[in-house]
């Protein structure tokens, strides 16, 4: 009895002809790979993966009349930095309330701005901690200098 869904037997010397691979057919390596390095494979451009988000451009903006459909994704605007400026005003009002007490309204700025950096989370801890610091620094150094300044004078007297 014989299977309808059988092939019939080749006759006997003769060997059955093999197609050769597509060129679509990504060939294995050669070379054993490591362990976690990439094996290559999804060479075909519809099964490849897709990437999951598109790359930030970091180019100039196009010039419109140039390649009007170019559009390039914009730079987020810079959120402002205060850390900073809070240790500059510190330092400079800490070395001015050395030798007067006029470094009073810089070491304020100081603090202002060390109180802003210290609630923005983008801001560097670290330098605002140190710009109120020093800016606290120098406004005692400043109220120093101002109350020796008026204890001096006939103002209070």
């Amino acid at each position: 009895m014989t299977d309808e869904r059988m092939p019939p037997p080749a006759a006997p010397g003769v060997v059955p002809a093999v197609e050769p691979a597509s060129d679509d057919v990504a060939h294995p390596p050669t070379d054993s790979a490591l362990p976690g390095v990439h094996r290559g494979g999804f060479r075909r451009e519809l099964t490849q993966p897709l990437p999951i988000a598109p790359p930030l451009a970091v180019h100039p903006e196009p010039d419109p009349a140039v390649a009007p459909e170019v559009q390039w994704i914009r730079r987020p605007p810079a959120l402002p930095k205060s850390a900073g400026w809070s240790l500059l005003f510190g330092t400079l009002g800490l070395v001015l309330a050395c030798f007067v007490g006029w470094g009073f309204p810089i070491g304020l700025i100081g603090v202002v701005l060390a109180i802003l950096a210290l609630r923005r989370p983008w801001e560097k801890r670290e330098t605002a901690v140190w710009g109120l610091g020093l800016s606290l620094a120098s406004l005692a150094y400043s109220a120093g200098w101002l109350w020796w300044a008026a204890s001096q004078g006939a103002l209070f007297s």
